[in-house]
Formats: C-alpha cells, structure tokens, sequence
C-alpha cells in the first residue's frame, strides 16, 4: 500500500510534468489572435453579452479617437453619484432601495419600498437548526468556503430547488439577499469560538432594522452601532451591489445560470470567483501592505519615505514581492474610479469619528503619490487610479470589521447585482454560454504500453 511521504512525491513528480508541459507560448495569443483574459491590448473587454442593469464608462470618443475620460457608473439608468446623494441628503439607508432598482429596474415609491422591505425581512430567516447543523458543525477561517456551503445546503432545505421560473429565482433571491448577512457572520463567529477561542455571539435580525444595522448588530457582541457607522457601512454595501456584467463573479452567474442550473449552485459559482485575490479579495491586500508600510516606513509624514517604499513596492522589493501598489489602478477605470471617488467623500467624516484621521492623510498620500510613481516605473496603456479596494478595507478596519469579513461584505452586496443578471439572462438568452478556444497541441503517434 501507498503510504504518505510516497504519495507525495508522486505528486510533486506529476506537477513538474504539468509545469514543463502545459506551458503555451505567450506570443501564440498574437498569432491566433486569441484575446487573452477576454481582454484585448488596450485593455478593453471582449463584448460577450447585452445588459440592461448597470453601465460602466471609463472613455469617451473625441474626433473619432478614444480618449480616457473619469470613471462613471450607472445602475439601470441612474448615475451613482445621483443615488447615493439622494440617499444622503434624505440622511437614509439606500441599500433596499438600490436593491429594488437594480431587481426591477425603476425605483420604488414608498409603498413599493415598504413592501420590497417587509418581504426581504419576512425572508430573513434560516431553516431550525441550521445554524447548529450546518454553520457552526465544520467552523472555516476562510468566510467565502463557509458561505458557499451553507448556500448549497440551503438547497436540500428548498422543496423547490430545481424551478428556474422567473417567480421561484426571485422567491430564492430575495431569500439569499436576506441571510447572506446572517450566514457570513454566524460563519464568522463560528470560527472565532471554535477556531480562536474567543466567545460565541450569535443574535437574531431586528425586522425593523435595515441591511446595514442588521450586520453591524450581528457583528457586535454588544448589538451597538454609531449612526455615521451604520450610515457609512450602508454606502459601501450600495457601491459594491453592481458594476457591469463583464467583472469575474458577475460573467460567472451568466455562464453558469445559461446552462440551465439552479439558483443556489450559480450564487456559490459566483462566491467561488469572487472569493479570489484578484477579484474581491483585493481590500485585504490593501490593508495588509498598509501595516507593511507602517513598519518598515519610519515617518509616515515624509512623502519621500512614503514614495520609496512604492517604489520597493514596483521593483517587488517590499511586501508580498509581486510588484504591486494594491488599490491602485483598474481593468476598466483609467482616470478616476466614481466608487473610490464617492467613498473618500466619507472616509474623512468616519476617521475623524474614529481618531483616525492620520490613517486617513497617510491613504490621502498614497493615492497622490501611487499614480505619479506608476507613471514614472511602468510603461502603461492607460490612466491609473485609485480604485474602490483602497478605500474599502480602511472603512472596514475603521468599523471594527475583522479582515475575514473583508469579503464576505463585498458578497453581501454583489448578491443582489448577482441576483439582477441571473434573471436577466434567464428572460433574455436561453442559449448555453461557450467560447471556443483554438488548440495549439502536436499530433502524437500512438504506442503500444510495453513499447513506449
């Protein structure tokens, strides 16, 4: 029989043929003309589908020519600069607002919006037992495994799984929007109780409350939250709800909702692709270099110590040694990311809260100083500018939210943009997803075994 250490080395073995083997020239793409990343060299991305919930424009024609313009993001028609005034000048909590908007394409009046909230908190309840069953039975440090199982186990709970009418989807929606919340935290505290032996908090949702009180109320051992807190947190939950249909996690609910699957299966296909560094795990790694900075930097004041450090940073000197300044820069933005914009605006007003406020220069800085150095180091197709990332994990971190919950938030909002394109495809395609892909593989003559 096999044992351990043998198995091992087998697969060491086996990877190493992988690795001189599958290996493909680069410069086939050229020649091929195959668009790598469904990208071409100017960045922009392969038109793969038609969407009427939400617009991104990072450009603008000028004579004919396409000319980096700054950042501007619509959701089903409105501007995101418009939607969120509104809800801060009506000092309100937006996200089930937006959320009825992005579902159903108008925004709602008032009554519209008191029922769309009554049903989202009638819907915001968990099978008996499941938090004992299935939450708190295999505890996970990683929040985005712990959520796609419970998501799928939801489904044995669902005389109804398999029904993609229109009608069942939205039922199974409004539901998953409703306890992702809950699934992320219990997950959370799950892990901290079994994991990290700290105590276990594990409070019920107020139906009175919105999205955003409702997280921080199950978060916090003691329930309590400031209203700029609430307020804040409920801003980011509406910027990351959507962004086009071409980001990873949201291309991965069209592909895998056109093969005709349920709805639980398509939303932990989606978490599975966000839950990657790449993609929704980016404001970790900004809040990681962050404390690198902090330590190897000694007057946080000195933008030219700031400014070497970014540097070190490029030349994969610093930090995780992949030659990035993360938060910076975007595969569609170039000039200036409208979420990061939107969000800086109550960065400030949290840090002061907070006493904070010299984090907050210390990010102000780098977000002057990243482009310039990226500018100057790198030989680069477009604009570069902070993103949505930078911003987000120093609002968490300023809420008290720890980093494992970085991206369950993010799945938490993107659900419901999630939800809008899963529907959307289904009214509108009823045709598989499959992009073909050109072989660039030898004929091999074949061989008997005991002559090879």
């Amino acid at each position: 029989m096999i044992q351990t250490k043998e198995f091992m080395d087998n697969v060491s073995q086996w990877a190493e043929i992988c690795l001189n083997d599958e290996r493909i020239d680069l410069s086939l793409y050229d020649t091929y003309d195959v668009k790598r990343g469904l990208r071409d060299k100017n960045g922009s991305g392969v038109v793969a589908g038609l969407t009427k919930v939400s617009k991104i424009e990072s450009s603008k024609m000028v004579d004919g020519v396409k000319v980096p313009c700054e950042g501007r993001l619509f959701y089903r028609g409105y501007n995101i600069y418009d939607l969120i005034g509104g809800v801060v000048k009506d000092q309100r909590y937006g996200f089930e607002e937006i959320a009825y908007l992005l579902l159903f394409g108008e925004l709602p009046d008032k009554d519209q919006l008191d029922r769309f909230k009554e049903s989202l908190a009638y819907s915001r309840t968990l099978p008996t037992n499941f938090v004992r069953d299935v939450v708190m039975k295999a505890p996970s440090r990683d929040m985005m495994m712990s959520l796609s199982r419970s998501i799928l186990t939801l489904a044995s709970y669902d005389d109804k799984a398999w029904d993609i009418s229109i009608p069942n989807v939205l039922r199974q929606s409004l539901m998953l929007i409703s306890v992702m919340p809950m699934l992320a935290v219990y997950g959370y505290h799950a892990y901290n109780h079994y994991e990290q032996d700290e105590s276990m908090y594990i409070h019920r949702p107020d139906p009175n409350l919105s999205t955003a009180e409702n997280l921080l109320r199950l978060l916090r051992p003691d329930k309590q939250y400031s209203q700029v807190e609430a307020h804040v947190l409920d801003l980011a939950l509406i910027l990351h709800m959507e962004h086009g249909g071409g980001n990873n996690s949201t291309f991965t609910t069209h592909v895998v909702t056109s093969s005709g699957t349920d709805t639980y299966s398509v939303i932990s296909a989606a978490l599975a692709s966000l839950k990657g560094p790449k993609h929704g795990g980016a404001n970790i790694k900004v809040v990681e270099m962050m404390e690198d900075l902090r330590r190897e930097v000694k007057d946080l004041k000195d933008r030219d110590q700031v400014a070497d450090y970014l540097r070190k940073l490029l030349h994969k000197e610093a930090f995780d040694k992949k030659g990035l300044i993360y938060g910076m820069g975007h595969a569609v933005y170039s000039k200036s990311d409208p979420r990061a914009e939107i969000f800086k605006r109550f960065v400030r007003q949290l840090s002061e809260e907070k006493g904070r406020i010299d984090d907050f220069q210390l990010y102000s800085m780098i977000e002057e100083l990243g482009p310039q150095i990226i500018a100057d180091e790198r030989r680069i197709y477009k604009g570069v500018s902070a993103n949505v990332d930078f911003y987000s994990g120093f609002v968490y971190s300023m809420l008290d939210i720890p980093p494992e919950m970085f991206t369950p938030i993010f799945a938490i909002a993107r659900i419901v943009g999630w939800s809008a394109h899963r529907i959307e495809e289904l009214i509108n395609m009823d045709k598989i997803i499959r992009p073909a892909y050109t072989s660039v593989m030898k004929e091999e003559t074949y061989h008997p075994l005991d002559l090879r």
